[in-house]
Protein backbone atom coordinates (compact mmCIF):
# COMPACT_ATOMS: atom_id res chain seq x y z
CA UNK A 1 0.00 0.00 0.00
CA UNK A 2 3.04 2.14 0.86
CA UNK A 3 4.89 1.57 -2.41
CA UNK A 4 1.30 2.21 -4.47
CA UNK A 5 1.05 5.49 -2.79
CA UNK A 6 4.57 6.51 -2.71
CA UNK A 7 4.53 5.71 -6.85
CA UNK A 8 0.83 7.94 -7.13
CA UNK A 9 2.66 10.87 -5.51
CA UNK A 10 5.59 10.68 -7.95
CA UNK A 11 3.50 10.57 -10.62
CA UNK A 12 1.57 13.70 -9.35
CA UNK A 13 4.96 15.59 -9.12
CA UNK A 14 5.88 14.57 -12.80
CA UNK A 15 2.49 15.59 -14.20
CA UNK A 16 2.61 19.15 -12.19
CA UNK A 17 6.04 20.27 -13.34
CA UNK A 18 5.50 19.20 -16.72
CA UNK A 19 2.79 21.39 -17.07
CA UNK A 20 4.59 24.86 -17.99
CA UNK A 21 6.86 22.84 -20.48
CA UNK A 22 4.20 20.79 -22.66
CA UNK A 23 2.57 23.68 -23.25
CA UNK A 24 5.06 24.98 -25.00
CA UNK A 25 5.81 21.95 -27.25
CA UNK A 26 3.68 20.40 -30.23
CA UNK A 27 2.47 16.58 -30.31
CA UNK A 28 5.72 14.62 -30.78
CA UNK A 29 5.63 11.73 -33.51
CA UNK A 30 6.04 8.11 -31.60
CA UNK A 31 5.66 5.06 -32.42
CA UNK A 32 3.24 2.45 -29.90
CA UNK A 33 2.59 -1.33 -29.02
CA UNK A 34 -0.18 -2.66 -27.00
CA UNK A 35 0.16 -4.29 -23.76
CA UNK A 36 -0.45 -7.88 -23.71
CA UNK A 37 -1.62 -10.49 -21.21
CA UNK A 38 0.42 -13.93 -21.10
CA UNK A 39 1.01 -16.72 -18.49
CA UNK A 40 4.90 -16.33 -16.81
CA UNK A 41 6.51 -17.90 -14.35
CA UNK A 42 7.00 -15.85 -11.17
CA UNK A 43 9.85 -14.38 -10.26
CA UNK A 44 12.04 -13.82 -7.32
CA UNK A 45 14.51 -10.89 -6.77
CA UNK A 46 18.55 -12.48 -6.27
CA UNK A 47 21.29 -9.89 -4.82
CA UNK A 48 24.73 -11.03 -6.73
CA UNK A 49 28.28 -9.26 -8.04
CA UNK A 50 29.58 -8.54 -11.68
CA UNK A 51 32.71 -10.41 -12.45
CA UNK A 52 34.39 -10.82 -15.58
CA UNK A 53 34.27 -13.79 -17.79
CA UNK A 54 38.06 -14.38 -18.09
CA UNK A 55 40.70 -13.34 -14.98
CA UNK A 56 44.74 -13.83 -15.27
CA UNK A 57 47.06 -13.30 -12.79
CA UNK A 58 50.33 -13.13 -15.50
CA UNK A 59 53.56 -13.91 -13.45
CA UNK A 60 57.05 -14.27 -15.51
CA UNK A 61 58.31 -17.49 -16.92
CA UNK A 62 61.76 -16.43 -16.36
CA UNK A 63 64.15 -14.66 -13.95
CA UNK A 64 64.68 -11.15 -15.08
CA UNK A 65 65.02 -7.40 -14.31
CA UNK A 66 62.28 -5.49 -15.70
CA UNK A 67 63.15 -2.95 -18.34
CA UNK A 68 59.91 -1.69 -19.62
CA UNK A 69 56.82 -2.00 -17.93
CA UNK A 70 54.41 0.10 -20.50
CA UNK A 71 50.84 -0.32 -18.80
CA UNK A 72 48.88 1.06 -16.02
CA UNK A 73 45.86 -0.25 -13.81
CA UNK A 74 42.93 0.63 -16.20
CA UNK A 75 44.77 0.12 -19.31
CA UNK A 76 43.25 -1.54 -22.06
CA UNK A 77 45.32 -3.83 -23.68
CA UNK A 78 44.83 -6.12 -26.81
CA UNK A 79 45.93 -9.97 -27.24
CA UNK A 80 49.87 -10.65 -27.31
CA UNK A 81 50.14 -7.12 -26.38
CA UNK A 82 53.60 -6.75 -23.57
CA UNK A 83 52.96 -5.90 -20.24
CA UNK A 84 56.51 -6.04 -19.27
CA UNK A 85 59.99 -6.02 -21.01
CA UNK A 86 62.87 -8.06 -19.46
CA UNK A 87 66.49 -6.90 -19.88
CA UNK A 88 67.93 -9.38 -22.84
CA UNK A 89 71.27 -7.74 -24.03
CA UNK A 90 73.40 -10.88 -23.30
CA UNK A 91 70.36 -13.08 -24.56
CA UNK A 92 70.24 -11.32 -27.59
CA UNK A 93 74.26 -10.97 -28.24
CA UNK A 94 74.21 -15.25 -27.83
CA UNK A 95 71.30 -15.63 -30.15
CA UNK A 96 73.38 -13.32 -33.04
CA UNK A 97 76.09 -15.62 -32.58
CA UNK A 98 74.38 -18.76 -32.99
CA UNK A 99 72.44 -17.72 -35.67
CA UNK A 100 75.15 -16.79 -37.66
CA UNK A 101 76.61 -20.78 -36.83
CA UNK A 102 73.01 -21.76 -38.38
CA UNK A 103 73.84 -19.99 -41.73
CA UNK A 104 77.35 -22.24 -41.62
CA UNK A 105 76.05 -25.13 -41.06
CA UNK A 106 72.94 -24.66 -43.24
CA UNK A 107 75.27 -23.57 -46.33
CA UNK A 108 77.58 -26.45 -45.74
CA UNK A 109 74.52 -29.04 -45.95
CA UNK A 110 73.30 -26.81 -49.13
CA UNK A 111 76.98 -27.24 -50.71
CA UNK A 112 76.93 -31.02 -49.97
CA UNK A 113 73.45 -31.47 -51.20
CA UNK A 114 73.98 -29.60 -54.83
CA UNK A 115 77.24 -31.86 -55.31
CA UNK A 116 80.39 -31.55 -57.70
CA UNK A 117 79.97 -28.46 -59.95
CA UNK A 118 80.32 -28.57 -63.70
CA UNK A 119 84.02 -27.22 -63.99
CA UNK A 120 85.15 -29.33 -61.23
CA UNK A 121 83.98 -32.57 -63.18
CA UNK A 122 85.63 -30.93 -66.18
CA UNK A 123 88.81 -30.80 -64.26
CA UNK A 124 88.86 -34.38 -62.56
CA UNK A 125 87.80 -35.42 -66.22
CA UNK A 126 90.85 -33.52 -67.56
CA UNK A 127 92.85 -34.95 -64.75
CA UNK A 128 91.68 -38.52 -65.58
CA UNK A 129 92.10 -38.34 -69.20
CA UNK A 130 95.88 -37.09 -68.84
CA UNK A 131 96.73 -40.03 -66.28
CA UNK A 132 95.34 -42.61 -68.60
CA UNK A 133 97.51 -40.77 -72.04
CA UNK A 134 100.83 -41.22 -69.88
CA UNK A 135 99.42 -44.68 -68.34
CA UNK A 136 99.36 -45.99 -71.84
CA UNK A 137 102.38 -44.42 -73.22
CA UNK A 138 104.45 -46.15 -70.42
CA UNK A 139 102.58 -49.46 -71.48
CA UNK A 140 103.80 -49.00 -75.02
CA UNK A 141 107.34 -48.01 -74.06
CA UNK A 142 107.68 -51.11 -71.36
CA UNK A 143 106.59 -53.56 -74.09
CA UNK A 144 109.27 -51.89 -76.42
CA UNK A 145 111.83 -51.86 -74.44
CA UNK A 146 110.96 -55.93 -72.45
CA UNK A 147 111.15 -56.71 -76.64
CA UNK A 148 114.89 -55.26 -76.49
CA UNK A 149 115.57 -56.79 -73.80
CA UNK A 150 114.84 -60.49 -74.87
CA UNK A 151 117.53 -59.70 -77.73
CA UNK A 152 120.02 -58.72 -74.90
CA UNK A 153 119.64 -55.16 -76.55
CA UNK A 154 119.10 -53.07 -73.16
CA UNK A 155 120.68 -53.71 -69.72
CA UNK A 156 118.61 -54.59 -66.57
CA UNK A 157 118.53 -51.15 -64.89
CA UNK A 158 117.23 -50.03 -67.92
CA UNK A 159 114.45 -52.09 -68.15
CA UNK A 160 113.74 -51.88 -64.54
CA UNK A 161 113.48 -47.84 -64.95
CA UNK A 162 110.66 -48.70 -67.58
CA UNK A 163 108.76 -51.38 -65.57
CA UNK A 164 108.14 -48.62 -62.56
CA UNK A 165 107.94 -46.20 -64.31
CA UNK A 166 104.62 -47.87 -66.31
CA UNK A 167 103.69 -49.15 -62.94
CA UNK A 168 103.65 -45.77 -61.29
CA UNK A 169 101.99 -44.37 -64.45
CA UNK A 170 98.82 -46.99 -64.75
CA UNK A 171 98.24 -46.14 -60.67
CA UNK A 172 98.07 -42.49 -60.98
CA UNK A 173 95.42 -43.23 -63.84
CA UNK A 174 93.94 -45.53 -61.61
CA UNK A 175 93.94 -42.96 -58.95
CA UNK A 176 92.76 -39.67 -61.55
CA UNK A 177 89.58 -42.02 -62.29
CA UNK A 178 88.53 -43.14 -59.19
CA UNK A 179 88.98 -38.77 -58.19
CA UNK A 180 87.06 -38.92 -61.39
CA UNK A 181 84.10 -40.89 -60.15
CA UNK A 182 84.02 -39.76 -56.91
CA UNK A 183 83.48 -35.84 -58.46
CA UNK A 184 80.71 -37.47 -60.72
CA UNK A 185 78.97 -39.31 -58.17
CA UNK A 186 78.94 -36.07 -55.38
CA UNK A 187 78.85 -36.35 -51.70
CA UNK A 188 78.16 -39.83 -49.91
CA UNK A 189 74.89 -39.80 -48.26
CA UNK A 190 76.17 -40.50 -44.80
CA UNK A 191 78.01 -36.74 -45.21
CA UNK A 192 74.78 -35.26 -45.94
CA UNK A 193 73.46 -36.73 -43.08
CA UNK A 194 75.90 -35.53 -40.73
CA UNK A 195 75.56 -32.11 -41.82
CA UNK A 196 72.01 -32.45 -41.78
CA UNK A 197 72.09 -33.23 -37.78
CA UNK A 198 75.15 -30.63 -37.85
CA UNK A 199 72.46 -28.22 -38.80
CA UNK A 200 69.50 -29.69 -36.84
CA UNK A 201 71.31 -29.65 -33.77
CA UNK A 202 72.97 -26.15 -34.08
CA UNK A 203 68.70 -25.29 -35.09
CA UNK A 204 67.57 -26.37 -31.96
CA UNK A 205 69.89 -24.49 -29.79
CA UNK A 206 68.88 -21.01 -31.61
CA UNK A 207 65.04 -21.83 -30.71
CA UNK A 208 66.16 -22.10 -27.41
CA UNK A 209 67.77 -19.07 -27.23
CA UNK A 210 64.72 -17.22 -28.99
CA UNK A 211 62.59 -18.78 -26.83
CA UNK A 212 64.25 -17.28 -23.66
CA UNK A 213 63.65 -13.97 -25.58
CA UNK A 214 60.17 -14.63 -26.16
CA UNK A 215 59.48 -15.84 -22.37
CA UNK A 216 61.94 -12.20 -21.61
CA UNK A 217 58.80 -10.63 -23.37
CA UNK A 218 55.04 -10.83 -20.90
CA UNK A 219 51.95 -10.58 -22.66
CA UNK A 220 48.72 -10.28 -22.49
CA UNK A 221 47.10 -13.69 -22.75
CA UNK A 222 43.67 -12.10 -24.34
CA UNK A 223 41.26 -8.23 -24.90
CA UNK A 224 40.92 -7.38 -21.38
CA UNK A 225 41.83 -4.61 -19.15
CA UNK A 226 44.62 -4.28 -16.67
CA UNK A 227 43.33 -4.44 -13.30
CA UNK A 228 47.01 -5.07 -10.78
CA UNK A 229 50.44 -3.86 -11.21
CA UNK A 230 53.26 -5.86 -9.18
CA UNK A 231 56.15 -4.79 -10.46
CA UNK A 232 58.01 -2.36 -11.78
CA UNK A 233 60.79 -0.79 -13.99
CA UNK A 234 64.18 -1.89 -12.58
CA UNK A 235 62.78 -4.40 -10.22
CA UNK A 236 64.13 -8.05 -10.40
CA UNK A 237 61.54 -11.02 -11.00
CA UNK A 238 61.96 -14.23 -10.04
CA UNK A 239 60.35 -16.88 -12.26
CA UNK A 240 56.80 -17.53 -11.47
CA UNK A 241 56.45 -13.92 -10.01
CA UNK A 242 53.60 -12.55 -10.62
CA UNK A 243 53.39 -9.22 -13.09
CA UNK A 244 49.89 -8.00 -13.46
CA UNK A 245 46.43 -8.53 -14.14
CA UNK A 246 44.13 -8.56 -16.55
CA UNK A 247 40.05 -9.17 -16.67
CA UNK A 248 38.29 -9.68 -19.93
CA UNK A 249 34.72 -7.35 -19.73
CA UNK A 250 33.71 -8.00 -23.04
CA UNK A 251 31.09 -9.92 -21.41
CA UNK A 252 30.46 -10.39 -17.79
CA UNK A 253 28.76 -13.06 -15.15
CA UNK A 254 27.03 -12.15 -12.65
CA UNK A 255 26.63 -14.73 -9.79
CA UNK A 256 23.94 -15.14 -7.34
CA UNK A 257 23.30 -17.42 -4.84
CA UNK A 258 19.76 -20.02 -5.06
CA UNK A 259 17.97 -21.44 -2.55
CA UNK A 260 18.25 -24.79 -2.94
CA UNK A 261 13.87 -24.92 -3.04
CA UNK A 262 14.59 -22.47 -5.88
CA UNK A 263 17.07 -24.42 -7.97
CA UNK A 264 14.86 -26.76 -9.81
CA UNK A 265 13.33 -23.88 -11.54
CA UNK A 266 16.27 -22.54 -13.42
CA UNK A 267 17.50 -23.77 -16.60
CA UNK A 268 20.45 -22.89 -18.93
CA UNK A 269 20.10 -20.69 -21.12
CA UNK A 270 17.19 -19.16 -19.58
CA UNK A 271 16.72 -15.20 -19.99
CA UNK A 272 17.00 -13.14 -16.66
CA UNK A 273 16.83 -9.21 -16.43
CA UNK A 274 19.37 -7.70 -14.31
CA UNK A 275 19.03 -4.33 -12.45
CA UNK A 276 22.35 -2.59 -11.24
CA UNK A 277 21.74 0.09 -8.68
CA UNK A 278 25.12 1.84 -9.76
CA UNK A 279 23.44 2.42 -13.67
CA UNK A 280 19.79 2.70 -12.86
CA UNK A 281 18.75 4.15 -16.61
CA UNK A 282 19.35 0.57 -18.00
CA UNK A 283 17.89 -2.60 -17.59
CA UNK A 284 20.39 -5.16 -18.41
CA UNK A 285 19.26 -8.62 -20.51
CA UNK A 286 21.43 -11.98 -19.71
CA UNK A 287 20.87 -15.63 -20.11
CA UNK A 288 21.53 -18.32 -17.53
CA UNK A 289 25.28 -19.60 -18.64
CA UNK A 290 26.14 -21.93 -15.95
CA UNK A 291 24.58 -23.77 -12.80
CA UNK A 292 27.12 -24.82 -10.34
CA UNK A 293 26.23 -28.20 -8.41
CA UNK A 294 27.64 -27.77 -5.65
CA UNK A 295 25.50 -26.07 -2.93
CA UNK A 296 27.01 -23.72 -0.06
CA UNK A 297 26.49 -26.65 2.65
CA UNK A 298 25.88 -23.92 5.25
CA UNK A 299 23.84 -21.68 3.47
CA UNK A 300 22.09 -24.70 1.03
CA UNK A 301 22.44 -21.85 -2.16
CA UNK A 302 23.58 -22.84 -5.42
CA UNK A 303 25.58 -20.24 -7.33
CA UNK A 304 24.37 -19.29 -10.79
CA UNK A 305 25.70 -17.67 -13.22
CA UNK A 306 23.96 -14.76 -15.75
CA UNK A 307 25.81 -13.90 -18.76
CA UNK A 308 25.32 -10.73 -19.87
CA UNK A 309 27.24 -8.69 -22.79
CA UNK A 310 28.83 -5.47 -22.22
CA UNK A 311 29.26 -2.40 -23.38
CA UNK A 312 32.14 -0.68 -24.29
CA UNK A 313 33.26 2.85 -25.09
CA UNK A 314 35.74 5.26 -24.90
CA UNK A 315 35.65 5.79 -21.43
CA UNK A 316 35.33 1.80 -20.69
CA UNK A 317 33.32 -0.65 -19.88
CA UNK A 318 30.14 0.08 -18.81
CA UNK A 319 29.67 -2.69 -17.00
CA UNK A 320 32.60 -3.27 -13.88
CA UNK A 321 33.82 -6.13 -12.02
CA UNK A 322 32.72 -5.80 -8.73
CA UNK A 323 29.52 -3.84 -9.34
CA UNK A 324 25.92 -4.92 -7.10
CA UNK A 325 23.76 -6.84 -9.22
CA UNK A 326 19.96 -7.23 -9.12
CA UNK A 327 19.03 -10.67 -11.09
CA UNK A 328 15.17 -11.73 -11.04
CA UNK A 329 15.17 -15.43 -11.93
CA UNK A 330 11.69 -17.32 -13.04
CA UNK A 331 11.42 -19.65 -9.45
CA UNK A 332 7.90 -20.11 -9.42
CA UNK A 333 4.96 -21.72 -11.30
CA UNK A 334 3.27 -19.61 -14.08
CA UNK A 335 0.91 -16.56 -13.58
CA UNK A 336 -0.85 -14.03 -15.63
CA UNK A 337 1.12 -11.11 -16.24
CA UNK A 338 1.01 -7.78 -18.10
CA UNK A 339 4.16 -7.40 -20.81
CA UNK A 340 5.37 -4.33 -22.51
CA UNK A 341 8.59 -4.03 -24.84
CA UNK A 342 11.36 -3.13 -22.64
CA UNK A 343 11.78 -0.10 -25.19
CA UNK A 344 9.05 1.33 -23.23
CA UNK A 345 10.21 1.49 -20.25
CA UNK A 346 11.83 5.07 -19.07
CA UNK A 347 14.57 5.05 -16.40
CA UNK A 348 16.61 7.53 -14.58
CA UNK A 349 14.04 8.65 -12.17
CA UNK A 350 12.11 7.36 -8.54
CA UNK A 351 11.19 4.16 -10.35
CA UNK A 352 10.69 3.34 -13.81
CA UNK A 353 8.12 4.27 -15.63
CA UNK A 354 6.11 3.87 -18.89
CA UNK A 355 3.78 6.60 -21.20
CA UNK A 356 0.41 5.31 -21.66
CA UNK A 357 -1.26 7.13 -24.76
CA UNK A 358 -4.60 8.07 -23.67
CA UNK A 359 -7.30 8.64 -27.31
CA UNK A 360 -9.84 10.85 -27.64
CA UNK A 361 -13.31 9.34 -28.89
CA UNK A 362 -13.08 8.18 -32.47
CA UNK A 363 -9.49 9.40 -32.83
CA UNK A 364 -6.74 6.31 -32.79
CA UNK A 365 -3.62 8.41 -34.07
CA UNK A 366 -3.17 11.55 -31.69
CA UNK A 367 -4.01 11.41 -27.74
CA UNK A 368 -1.67 12.42 -24.67
CA UNK A 369 1.02 10.67 -22.98
CA UNK A 370 0.33 9.76 -19.26
CA UNK A 371 3.27 8.63 -17.56
CA UNK A 372 2.60 5.56 -15.03
CA UNK A 373 4.57 4.25 -12.39
CA UNK A 374 5.41 0.71 -12.60
CA UNK A 375 7.71 -2.06 -10.88
CA UNK A 376 8.96 -4.93 -13.26
CA UNK A 377 9.53 -8.32 -13.14
CA UNK A 378 10.37 -10.80 -14.93
CA UNK A 379 11.60 -10.29 -18.80
CA UNK A 380 11.25 -13.01 -22.10
CA UNK A 381 12.66 -12.18 -25.00
CA UNK A 382 12.08 -8.57 -25.99
CA UNK A 383 9.41 -8.77 -23.61
CA UNK A 384 9.33 -7.13 -19.63
CA UNK A 385 6.69 -8.41 -16.84
CA UNK A 386 5.21 -4.82 -15.75
CA UNK A 387 3.02 -4.18 -12.27
CA UNK A 388 0.99 -0.61 -12.33
CA UNK A 389 -2.11 1.20 -13.24
CA UNK A 390 -2.39 -0.53 -16.43
CA UNK A 391 -4.54 -2.92 -18.49
CA UNK A 392 -4.01 -5.21 -21.29
CA UNK A 393 -4.76 -3.94 -25.18
CA UNK A 394 -3.39 0.04 -23.74
CA UNK A 395 -0.85 1.69 -26.33
CA UNK A 396 2.27 2.28 -24.62
CA UNK A 397 5.14 4.28 -26.07
CA UNK A 398 8.07 2.41 -27.45
CA UNK A 399 9.72 4.91 -29.99
CA UNK A 400 9.96 8.31 -28.79
CA UNK A 401 9.42 8.46 -25.19
CA UNK A 402 13.10 9.98 -24.55
CA UNK A 403 11.84 13.02 -24.28
CA UNK A 404 8.53 13.05 -23.70
CA UNK A 405 6.53 14.79 -20.59
CA UNK A 406 3.16 13.71 -18.92
CA UNK A 407 0.60 14.99 -20.79
CA UNK A 408 2.20 15.48 -24.03
CA UNK A 409 0.18 15.49 -27.15
CA UNK A 410 1.29 12.50 -29.41
CA UNK A 411 0.99 11.76 -33.12
CA UNK A 412 0.75 7.47 -33.45
CA UNK A 413 3.16 7.39 -36.21
CA UNK A 414 3.36 3.75 -36.36
CA UNK A 415 1.81 0.62 -34.35
CA UNK A 416 4.75 -2.27 -33.69
CA UNK A 417 4.46 -5.57 -32.52
CA UNK A 418 5.00 -5.89 -28.78
CA UNK A 419 8.32 -7.53 -29.52
CA UNK A 420 9.43 -5.16 -32.12
CA UNK A 421 12.97 -5.45 -32.41
CA UNK A 422 14.62 -2.12 -30.71
CA UNK A 423 16.23 0.68 -33.51
CA UNK A 424 20.11 0.19 -34.09
CA UNK A 425 22.64 2.21 -31.87
CA UNK A 426 26.03 2.56 -33.13
CA UNK A 427 28.32 1.29 -29.92
CA UNK A 428 31.77 1.19 -29.91
CA UNK A 429 33.28 -1.73 -29.08
CA UNK A 430 36.82 -1.66 -29.47
CA UNK A 431 38.14 -0.82 -25.66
Amino acid sequence: MRIATGLAATAAVLIFSSQTARAQRGPAAVSVAEIIQKEVASGQTFVGTVHPIKRSVIGSAVGGRVAEFPVNEGDYVKQDQPLAQLLTNTINLELTAEEAELDLRRYELNELKNGSRPDEIKRAKALMLAAKAESEYQTKRRKRLESLYARKAVNDDDIQQVVSESIRADEMYQEALAAYNLTVEGPRQEKIDQATARKDMQKALVDTLASKVVKHTIKSPFNGYVVAEHTEVGQWVNSGELVAEVIALDQVDVTVQVLENHIPHVRLDMEVRVEVPAIPDQVFTGKVALIVPQADVRARTFPVKVRIKNTITDDGPLLKSGMLARAVLPTGAKQSALLVSKDALVLGGPSPMIYVVDHGEGDQKQGKARAVPVRVGVSEGRLIQVMGDLEPGQQVVIRGNERLLPGQDVVVKEILPPDAEPQAKAINTNG
